[in-house]
């Protein structure tokens, strides 16, 4: 059975400061709904049987995705 990814897990951030962060950032925002968007089509794809290839390539949009919300919530050091 499907399991919906743990972003927050993944980006080692309470709830609270992620929603902290969203309340000052549009762009985490929108993001942050896109790739809840995504996990929807991934967890759907991976449990109507969808051929691997597209299951593939939709968890690699999501984590493009969320490499994106990273690099806001820990940007790269100079």
């Amino acid at each position: 059975m499907p399991v919906p990814h743990d972003l927050l897990a993944d980006l080692h951030v309470t709830a609270d400061a992620f929603q902290a962060l969203m309340d000052k950032d549009q762009t985490l925002h929108a993001l942050h709904k896109e790739y809840n968007a995504k996990d929807k089509e991934v967890l759907a794809a991976e449990g109507n049987g969808t051929n691997d290839e597209a299951v593939n390539r939709l968890r690699k949009e999501r984590l493009l995705i969320k490499d994106k919300i990273e690099r806001i919530i820990h940007p790269p050091k100079s």
